[in-house]
């Protein structure tokens, strides 16, 4: 089974998001070197969102600070679990007046003596490299008292650094840009599939194209520039194929015509000449005659003017054509009946539709004995069949799009490729019921055309 073409859209999109994603690693790696090989930078970021996090358990009672070391402040800076290092707190006013602390001579060491006016953030090395080894503070405001919160992180034992590195990478890059991620991809599907659009529309045009409408073209407004190139290229196409149809139609149409006139003087000379040979000659001419005009259908079906549908009657078609090719079935030893169900009006080419039946009844005349009796049958609804008890058709050969089809004793069906087009040109459908020595009917359905 042979694989569809991906759609422009997914090869787009799927580029797009290759070329983003790479661009975000890259752009992640960056700002990851960045941090990771400044350590001042990294430590001061640490710092600040430990802090931060210290912050949270700092309330307000009675209008005094108060601080509250729960469970989850005793997980994160007491219980190192043996690691090596230390972490150490202490939570103060900016009056001096200690909220919270967890050391002692350490506090004095690593921490800014209580008598002085601390800054809003300050920050020393206890040790260079890594795991880092810090200390520094930082203010915050609550209810309008100014309260301090220290840290100094000797080792870092619970990897402070690198959930520090971690959660600056999120905040300021992955949600960022994976905001900016689907918001380019929806976009550029978004204006790929408004650019495209007029494509859809010239799709449609395409399939709605009349053969039979040599103006026919497709829609170039508001296409993209490369598009619209390749449109007026093909209706440059559409133009030279009208042109060689049209060509066609009108040398199928003349050499039938031309044709028949020295075939006519033919036979009017053999007429003259007494002799089997002659009557021979004759017969040739008229089974010739019949070719010439089964062509001239068919280019005269291939040449059809949308206008020329209107409403007709069914029935009144088919009582003309009974009529009209009775004395041809009753001259070939065959009966023909005509019954009429009762139709409705459909729109049609009045003499196309006879040109069919009258085709159906000459293929039932031709292709089978002497003594067969046709039934023309009109209705009920939009509907017409053309029925015989002869030996009925032993294959049903398919067609063949370039003329007719090719019967097993070599001929060319040109009757049934007339029938077939008109009932095209209709949009009708046909179906055939035959069985070997029952006869067969053959039913035209033109219910699209009501």
């Amino acid at each position: 089974m042979r694989k569809g073409n991906p759609s422009l859209i997914g090869i787009v999109a799927r580029r797009i998001i290759a070329f983003s994603l790479l661009a975000m690693i890259l752009e992640i790696g960056v700002v990851f070197a960045d941090y990771w090989f400044d350590d001042d930078k990294l430590s001061v970021l640490m710092l600040q969102q430990e802090t931060e996090i210290l912050s949270q358990a700092i309330t307000m009672e009675d209008g005094l600070p108060t601080f509250s070391a729960d469970r989850e402040f005793r997980e994160r800076y007491v219980d190192l679990d043996g690691r090596a290092g230390a972490i150490y707190v202490r939570v103060r006013t900016a009056s001096g007046s200690i909220l919270f602390s967890d050391c002692t001579t350490e506090c004095a060491e690593h921490f800014l003596p209580l008598s002085i006016n601390a800054p809003s953030f300050w920050k020393r090395t206890i040790e260079e490299g890594k795991p880092f080894s810090v200390a520094g503070g930082q203010s915050f405001e609550r209810d309008g008292e100014s309260v301090l919160v220290e840290l100094a992180i000797v080792k870092d034992p619970n990897g402070f650094m690198y959930g520090a590195l971690l959660r600056e990478m999120f905040d300021s890059m992955i949600v960022p840009m994976t905001l900016m991620f689907c918001l380019v991809v929806g976009a550029t599907i978004w204006s790929i599939r408004s650019a495209l659009r007029p494509v859809a529309m010239a799709v449609k045009a395409a399939d709605a194209i009349d053969p039979r409408d040599s103006g026919a073209r497709l829609p170039i407004t508001r296409m993209p520039e490369e598009i619209e190139r390749l449109v007026s290229a093909v209706n440059r196409l559409l133009a030279r194929v009208a042109d060689l149809v049209q060509s066609q139609k009108v040398f199928s149409s003349s050499i039938a015509h031309e044709i028949r006139t020295p075939v006519s003087i033919a036979k009017m000379e053999l007429s003259r000449i007494d002799d089997p040979r002659a009557r021979n000659a004759e017969r040739d001419l008229d089974a010739l005659t019949h070719i010439l005009e089964q062509l001239t259908s068919l280019a005269r079906a291939d040449t059809v003017d949308p206008s020329a549908y209107e409403r007709g009657n069914l029935s009144e078609i088919g009582a003309e054509v009974a009529q009209a090719t009775a004395p041809f079935v009753f001259d070939q030893d065959r009966s023909i009946e005509f019954v009429d169900h009762g139709t409705t009006p459909v729109k049609v080419i009045p003499a196309l539709v006879e040109n069919m039946l009258r085709n159906l009844i000459e293929n039932a005349v031709k292709h089978n004995p002497p003594g067969t009796r046709i039934v023309l049958t009109c209705g009920p609804g939009p509907q017409v069949s053309v029925e015989d008890d002869g030996k009925g058709m032993v294959d049903l050969p398919e067609l063949n799009e370039d003329l007719g089809y090719v019967k097993r004793s070599g001929q060319l069906g040109l009757g049934l490729k007339i029938v077939h087009r008109i009932a095209e040109l209709h949009k009708a459908k046909i179906s055939y019921d035959t069985a070997p020595n029952r006869g067969t009917k053959i039913t035209i359905d033109l219910a699209s055309a009501a």
